[in-house]
């Protein structure tokens, strides 16, 4: 990010006036065509899912070296993780092709059979959400696989006993929004779209806000602003919570910006490994991996999420997220990025 970029960003935030769409940056050279463009890196999606469903690690679509993770760990590919288990594939599908870096994040399900203990029967299939990263090298292959996997709880043994979480199953509730809003695919007019970085900024706000948060920063969400988080309805327009009731463990929904004023505040520890790694300029959509940390209860939530962005402003936002380990890293960073607060901006 350049220095411009961020005295934008620092200037909005004292001010708490809208950050400009297009920052006074010195003008770069032509950015090379790229032969893989949006429907081509979301058609690599679509072949990676049936690929994992099939267990079929295919030389014509994965590198030789090709990394794989899920939730944080890396593992061989092939035959571990959502690997081992998948048996079908969701319908929710949420891409976000980034054709200048060659890389598309997704949001999504697959279906899980598992069983409910290392030697005990198979349940029937249930939906996983799944937040997804996929890079494809100059040879037209995948190199680098990155997934968190956001499980149903499951009780052990022959146990039936209901889930003691408060959130609904995430790959069903998922699920159960259909498709993503329309408002998500619409294009930005050519003369109001933003830059890579900028973009990247305004998303970026979204941690800064809510880390150590008083209640008193610079919170940059439209009035009509919504977040889901793991499917579920976190945030909403005010003529909408008007209309809903609490839910339990959770008290009222508000909007994100009342959200940020009145409610976040002291939430987390810290936000950090904020790897931006798909940047979808057309629709002005950002998708970033972080991790949210608690120090009191000992636990970090990591998470991938995303954003949309116009005139400098967060509309919508979508995050698939689970719960892990304290201080848990990403499998992709050096121990100090993984530690930072900075941005990354994966490239």
């Amino acid at each position: 990010m350049t220095l411009s970029i961020r005295a934008a960003v620092l200037a909005a935030a004292c001010l708490f006036a809208v950050p400009a769409a297009v920052s006074a940056e010195v003008p770069l050279p032509p950015k090379p065509e790229q032969s893989c463009q949006r429907e081509c890196l979301e058609d690599y999606v679509n072949r990676y899912l049936a690929a994992m469903r099939d267990q079929d690690v295919d030389d014509d679509l994965f590198a030789d070296n090709v990394r794989f993770t899920e939730n944080g760990i890396e593992l061989p590919i092939g035959n571990e993780g959502l690997w081992a288990t998948t048996s079908g594939l969701g319908n929710y599908t949420f891409y976000v092709p980034d054709v200048e870096t060659q890389q598309v994040a997704f949001l999504g399900t697959v279906m899980e059979t598992a069983g409910s203990s290392a030697a005990g029967a198979m349940r029937d299939p249930e939906p996983v959400g799944l937040a997804l990263r996929l890079r494809i090298d100059d040879q037209g292959r995948i190199s680098e696989v990155e997934q968190i996997a956001a499980r149903p709880d499951r009780p052990l043994g022959d146990s039936t006993g209901e889930s003691s979480s408060p959130f609904p199953a995430t790959g069903e509730a998922v699920e159960k929004m259909g498709s993503p809003h329309p408002h998500f695919l619409q294009a930005i007019p050519e003369d109001e779209r933003m830059s890579r970085a900028d973009l990247i900024a305004v998303a970026n706000q979204y941690f800064e806000g809510m880390q150590r948060n008083d209640g008193k920063g610079y919170y940059p969400f439209t009035d009509d602003c919504v977040r889901h988080e793991n499917g579920m309805l976190a945030a909403a327009p005010v003529e909408v919570v008007a209309n809903l009731p609490e839910r339990p463990a959770f008290g009222r929904i508000q909007t994100c910006k009342g959200q940020y004023e009145t409610g976040l505040k002291g939430v987390v520890t810290g936000i950090r490994d904020r790897r931006f790694v798909a940047v979808d300029q057309e629709r002005g959509i950002v998708f970033a991996f972080a991790f949210f940390d608690h120090r009191p209860i000992n636990w970090t939530w990591q998470l991938g999420e995303l954003f949309k962005i116009e005139k400098g402003l967060m509309s919508r936002i979508e995050a698939i997220f689970i719960r892990g380990p304290y201080g848990i890293n990403s499998g992709w960073s050096t121990y100090e990025q993984g530690r930072s607060e900075e941005i990354q901006d994966v490239r």
